[in-house]
């Protein structure tokens, strides 16, 4: 893998990522000349795996990553390049010295209250325990004492929302709730989506696969400024959005994560994400590697304590902020974004969307598609596919 810069007339990708990886190949197949760019010295961006040497577990370096779709074509796509293990999320939780299962099921509800409500029982129950009195929530908090009443909001919530975040729930859009649904039966599988899964080999394994290509190239530990652009005939951008521009308006707000690694003779926890909801714990998760592969045994095992926090320049980041200056900031550089030509952003950090990886890779395949349709043509493509305001 190259560390030179491209010539003229090729196609410039920034982020080795899967935005990168996937606009790269289907292009690459369609016959253009493909240069890569990344900043690390490995591929596959925040989805990084890799065995560790002294127990031979895969390892999520950035945090663990579940596959889960509805989209059939994004499923067969990924399968393509990789043998994808079936995996089910069963996520637990520790509050108050409790162990529970998430998202709240039938049997948090039952064991929690310490009852053994049917269905119907526990569904007037929670309805019994809401804040009625909310009727349009537009706050996180607002949604989940709307939800779940006071409760089950502070043991399993609060606390882990706060620490996440790194601010009140107040202070955040009811909209991140709306991804966490009360379940009134026994499933404890976090998603519930037609396809979930992990690849047999790794992450890493699976886009470098991807990446395996006559027409393209990958230049690791490179970085690309935009008035290097000239220099390609469209650029496809999946760093900072800001960072694109020099950080002009302010840099946006991002989370970032430490990792406290630690290992275990044996099976440390016996699942492998438990949270933790109670604010004296600092962290907010463990996770334990071995269990994302469940089909391979190890003696041995690999753990993860969890703990987010601002995000600084010289760090990773992880998930948008998006508060109410972050987005007055973000139309700032969106606005910025349209008045460039040939180049188009793509991904979490491109658009600055939190982003599960299907709908990373379904977007990656309509923008490689859609500049296909418009190469032919010589019409212009968009800065953004999807706009992130």
């Amino acid at each position: 893998m190259s560390k030179n810069r491209a010539g003229t007339g090729k196609i410039a990708v920034v982020g080795a990522g899967l935005s990168g990886a996937v606009i790269g190949r289907e292009l690459a197949e369609a016959g253009h000349e493909i240069e890569i760019f990344d900043t690390r010295s490995h591929i596959a961006g925040n989805c990084h795996t890799e065995r560790d040497k002294e127990t031979g577990v895969m390892v999520h370096v950035y945090g663990p990553h579940i596959f889960h779709t509805d989209d059939r074509e994004v499923w067969e796509h990924v399968n393509r390049f990789q043998a994808f293990m079936p995996y089910k999320n069963r996520v637990k939780t520790t509050s108050k010295g409790q162990v529970y299962s998430l998202p709240i099921n039938l049997h948090t509800i039952n064991q929690f209250f310490g009852k053994a409500f049917r269905p119907d029982e526990a569904r007037a129950f929670i309805e019994d325990l809401a804040d009625k009195a909310i009727e349009d929530p537009k706050t996180f908090e607002d949604q989940a004492l709307r939800f779940v009443g006071k409760d089950l909001y502070d043991a399993f919530f609060k606390g882990y929302t706060q620490k996440q975040w790194g601010c009140s729930p107040n202070e955040l859009p009811a909209s991140i709730l709306k991804r966490l649904p009360v379940r009134f039966n026994y499933d404890d599988n976090y998603f519930f989506h037609r396809y979930q899964g992990m690849p047999q080999n790794g992450y890493t394994d699976m886009v470098g696969r991807i990446l395996d290509h006559a027409n393209i190239a990958v230049h690791l530990e490179t970085g690309v400024h935009r008035s290097q652009g000239k220099d390609f005939t469209h650029m496809f951008y999946s760093g900072p959005l800001d960072g694109y521009f020099d950080y002009e308006y302010g840099r946006l707000g991002y989370r970032t994560l430490d990792f406290e690694r630690f290992t275990y003779k044996g099976d440390y926890q016996g699942c492998a994400v438990m949270n933790y909801g109670d604010v004296s714990t600092p962290y907010t998760r463990v996770t334990e590697h071995k269990h994302f592969s469940p089909w391979e045994d190890h003696a041995g095992s690999v753990c993860y304590r969890e703990f987010s926090r601002a995000c600084g320049p010289q760090d990773i980041p992880y998930y948008p902020i998006r508060l109410i200056d972050d987005k007055e900031q973000l139309a700032q550089y969106v606005a910025r974004a349209a008045r460039e030509t040939s180049v188009t952003f793509v991904g979490r950090l491109g658009t600055y969307r939190y982003l599960d990886m299907d709908v990373t890779i379904r977007e990656a395949l309509d923008t490689a598609r859609l500049f296909l349709s418009r190469n032919a043509g010589n019409a212009p493509m968009p800065a953004f596919l999807h706009p992130p305001v």
